[in-house]
């Protein structure tokens, strides 16, 4: 794929000279700082050095009050509690979270994951049916309910009430529960409003925690669970989510819970210190694929159990369902891509297919894995109870919720976000709704936004690659939104004549390249970039653009260049 780079906005020159002469480092490494909004010693400090001590008094989000009296109120009727959660990671973690703490405290708990099939998102009628049918009189929904207006009177009239903790941002009207927990309410003053489902649920557990007077360690045993939300929902990790990830990830690595081992070890990373990206692309996705393939309660059972014996045949299990889950897009993206030239369509403005007997569990991945082969807006339609179910993603700037928007008149409904969306349509307008929303998205999109973007944070050269320079950035991560991990750039290298094509079907490629002038060598992988090798071969200067990371080999660590893209110099 033929990529745009493109440079960060670059920091204050007075702002980096500043820091340059408080912390005594790189300058380069200076910039990167203040790109991230850290301009002075104090700031830089805070950021290094993650303190728990720094998280934000729970009782500053509205409604936390009536959310711990409700629940106290509960504990002293002896009346039942259901822990309610969305399928997803960040549902199943909440409800995982949430139970791992009160069930320590309090007996008469249940806890409840719709059916992604016959439920659907959020809230279900049947999950409050299944709430009167077992004498529950108290709902605390994690991860949803910030929209489930007549839900929520639903339950009420069946004597039931809601405490709703939800990240998502509100409609016009707040249902009327007991307590509603969302720092994205207008009149919310939480001082941090990236938190995740499962950190809401978390900070309602600091706040019990607080209220009864129980030490931290209560809650800080929690924080594999949450770290594991904020990798896999895409979350901020700036504020307090970077303090949250940074404990969270050190217990996943020095003391996991024992299905988070199990998933560790299935995932091929018992021994080997886990990163948020490990998180991202090895643990969510497999606690996903139960709710994708099976159930999502089987992530909760996984993440909550402590009998060695069920824990280990629930990740088995679960794992299955992960390697099926691969499996099925794999096939479906084939079959997508083959409709895709077959139809003729490989030039159009977006990507729009269906087939009715498409799994419905991994049609979003297939969309996210069509944009990697053609760049444009993407939606994959399958046929569910008579109607069709469509999942959409879309690519960097570009509003797909906006774009479907344009589309209401045929589509029977639709949510989501900028970037990802599901939606229904009648069969029979299938073809009409790909042909408006090819038009749609011919009309909006802008040039730029057909290519794929690779942002520079930084220039170098090889002689400041120094172990030195690395192990400060190394306290950079936690890496994620708003704190990526820095892409570097270097221009006029020369290659050295090893560099070739690895791997079992050849697709990657392994380089080793010089910087001329100082003659310092740098080896480095490229996944999936064998097709670069006669830019390599041709003799003239290259130009890169990379991740700096680690090599472990033979018991020896080395550092190595992950590429990104290669140039020649002179095109640039």
């Amino acid at each position: 794929m033929n990529y745009r780079w493109t440079n960060a906005p670059k920091a204050s020159a007075k702002i980096t000279q500043n820091l340059q002469q408080q912390l005594g480092i790189n300058p380069t490494l200076c910039g990167l700082l203040a790109q991230r909004d850290i301009h002075d010693f104090d700031a830089a400090k805070v950021f290094f050095r993650p303190n728990l001590s720094s998280l934000h008094e729970p009782f500053l989000m509205k409604d936390m009050d009536k959310a711990v009296e409700r629940i106290e109120k509960a504990i002293k009727n002896e009346e039942r509690i259901l822990i309610y959660g969305d399928y997803d990671v960040d549902g199943t973690t909440a409800v995982s979270l949430v139970h791992s703490f009160l069930k320590n405290h309090y007996p008469h708990l249940d806890t409840y994951i719709p059916d992604r099939y016959k439920e659907g998102y959020g809230i279900s009628t049947a999950g409050i049916d299944y709430a009167a049918d077992n004498d529950i009189s108290l709902i605390i929904a994690l991860d949803c309910g910030i929209k489930a207006i007549d839900k929520v009177e639903y339950a009420s009239s069946k004597g039931i009430d809601f405490i709703i903790g939800d990240h998502h941002r509100p409609g016009d009207k707040i249902p009327e529960a007991v307590a509603v927990l969302d720092p994205k309410r207008e009149d919310c003053k939480y001082p941090f409003d990236e938190l995740s489902g499962c950190g809401v649920g978390f900070k309602l557990v600091q706040a019990l925690c607080k209220k009864w007077e129980l030490p931290d360690s209560e809650w800080t045993c929690l924080l594999d669970l949450l770290a594991i939300s904020i990798g896999a929902d895409i979350v901020p990790i700036n504020g307090e989510n970077r303090v949250l990830a940074f404990y969270g990830l050190k217990l996943i690595n020095e003391q996991p819970r024992p299905g988070i081992a199990l998933l560790k070890d299935l995932a091929g990373k018992k021994d080997i210190t886990m990163t948020i990206t490990d998180v991202v692309f090895l643990l969510g996705p497999r606690i996903n694929a139960a709710g994708r393939i099976s159930h999502g309660h089987l992530a909760v059972e996984l993440l909550t159990g402590e009998d060695p014996a069920v824990i280990e045949e629930l990740s088995k299990t679960i794992n299955d369902h992960n390697n099926e889950r691969k499996e099925l897009d794999g096939s479906i993206t084939q079959s997508a891509l083959k409709m895709i030239q077959d139809l003729d369509e490989t030039d159009r403005y977006s990507t729009v297919v269906y087939e009715k007997n498409w799994h419905k569990g991994v049609i979003g991945i297939v969309a996210s894995r069509l944009i990697e082969n053609y760049y444009r807006p993407t939606v994959v339609f399958t046929e569910s109870k008579g109607v069709l179910a469509g999942s959409a993603r879309s690519v960097k700037g570009f509003d797909v919720y906006n774009a479907l928007d344009s589309c209401s008149d045929i589509l029977e409904q639709f949510g989501g976000h900028m970037y990802a969306a599901g939606m229904t349509l009648p069969v029979d307008r299938f073809q009409e709704f790909k042909d408006k929303f090819e038009e749609v998205v011919k009309s909006t999109i802008k040039p730029e936004q057909r290519t794929p973007e690779i942002e520079i944070d930084a220039t170098v050269t090889f002689p400041e690659l120094t172990d030195k320079f690395y192990k400060v950035l190394k306290q950079f991560a936690p890496f994620g939104p708003a704190n990526m991990q820095p892409t570097f750039r270097t221009d006029n290298l020369s290659d050295t004549g090893f560099s070739k094509p690895v791997g079992g079907d050849g697709t990657h490629l392994r380089v080793v390249l010089k910087d001329p002038t100082s003659g310092i060598s740098f080896t480095g992988i490229g996944f999936g970039m064998a097709d670069k090798l006669p830019l390599l071969q041709s003799g003239k200067p290259i130009s890169i653009v990379y991740h700096i990371e680690e090599n472990h080999f033979n018991g020896k660590v080395t550092l190595q260049i992950r590429l990104k893209d290669i140039k020649l110099t002179e095109e640039l």
